[in-house]
């Protein structure tokens, strides 16, 4: 069935019940980044594969909205799609909206699958559509159409230990009840994966290189149900769960369990991170508490030990990606490579970690123009062979026993033009600024966001994606709630989260330069001013100096990296051969 067969048929059931716009989100029941094959629904309908976008398709109209990271992905793959592309102004924002109150008639309908809206966007529509008396329906219109749809997974999950953790179930959901009773709710509705698996301790593989299992939890005062399918857990397991106060149900009884909440309960929503189909199964006569989850700012905070086993991670990565970076400068130029292998064989020097547990997201290995989409990923029919000249960018990442990583290097394979070595010392400098700044406590993201562009800005150059994002603890590769990025988001940085850095500088159809850091917020000092904090850098692996253009960096900038490789050859050097560390040394020298 092809794109343009599969609008069709849609179009078709939407005038059979009266719908004149139907839309598709990127998103599952969990409200989820990284989704299931099941819930894969925009690639399905449309063929694009990027990790962020809405259909949106009337009688006349089919079009995709997603932001600056996947235009040109976009573009190519809903060629002779029947989409066309919308390119959104704002990351993030929901700007079909207004296009749907510009295009619609009055009193029409907009239908939508209600498990994979969340509560957020629901309301939205409801709220900004509401003076055209718009009616809402629920459909899924993919599944009639859908032939061999790939099931929902069945993978064991498995539980963590507190040891490894640094904080039992049980524990946690002390801290939550509290933060719940002062809330004054009566219950919890619980559905984002990552909290699920941090609240429980629990991992699993449901989704693509995230550690997570699907689940939904109700919480109260005295009760907390986790709803599971029973065959993902081993009676041991849900032994250990009782032994925690934890009940589980199978997964579909979240529905029956939210319509026989009490009347005139109190419940708990985080509108951004449940979907607006169970949230209209809670009775009406319930009153609400929206506000971000309690456990994603709990779990944003790493203890010690989670903090020690992310500080371990980062040597495992850090030897894989030394092993990578000598490999590529050895075998380039004489064996075949392509961003493929390439990024094959980096999961490769990854694997031979003994704590290794898959990787962390799909690499993001682009060569030359390839390196200018930020989100690209190689498939058979862009994959290029890599040449002894040009910029490679690789954005990679592991998942590990225990701990998540995340990671952009640059590799320069030659005859590289002053141009590019301008934007890669301004992305470098720009990196460096952020990472050393000292900043007061109550800083929000978007305060370091600005610190890190203004090298670029000097040069009126700007780069459209955030500069940095909240990092799971063996969890997803992206987390908040603290995020660097333009937007004003009240989220201050709080010691021990931990969040990347990673500006760039992307120039279609030449190259584009990012270099990223994992960095943890530590206290710095304390004064008659305030409490000031600091990032610890946690990735350790080599920058290339080659490309750098002194005269463009300060005094500062050096001494942090020059002090930033040596604890790089200091911390790697016990767990790498002789020749790998003379190799290192060597490539790390001060500049």
């Amino acid at each position: 069935m092809t794109t343009k067969e599969k609008i069709t048929s849609i179009r078709e059931q939407m005038t059979q019940n009266g719908v004149s716009a139907y839309i598709i989100p990127s998103s599952d029941p969990h409200i989820s980044e990284y989704l299931p094959d099941h819930y894969k629904c925009i690639q399905f309908a449309s063929g694009f594969t990027g990790s962020a976008g809405t259909l949106v398709i009337t009688q006349d109209f089919a079009g995709l909205w997603t932001d600056f990271r996947y235009f040109v992905q976009a573009d190519e793959q809903l060629q002779d799609s029947g989409f066309e592309l919308v390119k959104l102004k704002v990351q993030h924002a929901p700007e079909y909206i207004a296009w749907l109150h510009e295009t619609l008639a009055d009193n029409a309908v907009v239908a939508f699958n209600d498990r994979l809206l969340s509560v957020f966007l629901g309301q939205l529509l409801q709220n900004q559509l509401a003076d055209k008396h718009i009616e809402f329906k629920s459909y899924d219109f993919l599944d009639p159409i859908w032939a061999g749809r790939p099931e929902l997974p069945t993978e064991p999950a498995f539980l963590i230990d507190a040891k490894y953790s640094g904080s039992s179930t049980a524990e946690k959901l002390t801290a939550l009840r509290k933060s719940l009773k002062s809330l004054k709710a009566d219950y919890q509705l619980l559905s984002s994966l990552d909290d699920i698996a941090w609240l429980f301790n629990i991992r699993g593989k449901d989704v693509s290189y995230n550690p997570v299992v699907l689940s939904f939890a109700l919480i109260s005062a005295d009760i907390a149900t986790l709803f599971i399918d029973p065959i993902k857990l081993s009676l041991a397991d849900v032994e250990v769960l009782n032994q925690s106060g934890v009940k589980t149900a199978p997964y579909g009884d979240i529905e029956k369990a939210l319509a026989a909440l009490p009347e005139n309960c109190s419940v708990f929503i985080d509108p951004k991170r449940n979907c607006f189909g169970l949230f209209k199964l809670i009775p009406a006569s319930a009153t609400f508490i929206h506000d971000i989850n309690p456990t994603t700012h709990f779990k944003a905070v790493k203890n010690e030990t989670e903090v020690e086993n992310m500080r371990s991670a980062m040597v495992k990565d850090g030897v894989a990606m030394t092993r990578f970076f000598k490999w590529m400068e050895e075998n380039i130029g004489k064996i075949k490579i392509t961003e493929i292998s390439a990024a094959e064989k980096l999961k490769g020097f990854r694997a031979e970690q003994d704590t290794f547990a898959g990787v962390s997201f799909n690499t993001i290995g682009g060569y030359k123009a390839h390196g200018a989409l930020p989100h690209y990923f190689a498939t058979a029919e862009s994959d290029v062979k890599i040449l002894e000249e040009g910029l490679f960018l690789v954005d990679s990442g592991g998942q590990y026993f225990y701990g998540t990583t995340d990671i952009t290097r640059m590799i320069a394979l030659g005859n590289n033009t002053d141009e590019e070595r301008t934007d890669y010392t301004l992305v470098l400098k720009a990196m460096i600024e952020g990472s050393k700044t000292l900043y007061p406590k109550g800083t929000c993201g978007y305060q370091i966001d600005s610190i890190c562009r203004r090298p670029l800005w000097d040069y009126a150059i700007n780069y459209g994606h955030g500069t940095g994002h909240g990092i799971g603890f063996y969890l997803n590769v992206h987390e908040g709630p603290q995020v660097l990025n333009p937007t004003n988001t009240a989220i201050p940085l709080e010691i021990g989260m931990i969040t990347s850095i990673e500006p760039g500088i992307y120039r279609p159809g030449k190259h584009g330069v990012r270099i990223e850091n994992l960095v943890l917020t530590i206290q710095n000092v304390s004064n008659e001013f305030n409490d000031f904090y600091s990032f610890e850098t946690l990735t350790l692996a080599l920058i290339d100096t080659r490309l750098i253009k002194k005269e463009l960096l300060e005094i500062s900038h050096i001494q942090w990296l020059n002090n930033y490789h040596n604890t790089v050859i200091d911390r790697l050097g016990p767990h790498l051969t002789t020749e790998e560390l003379d190799w290192l040394k060597e490539k790390a020298k001060a500049i």
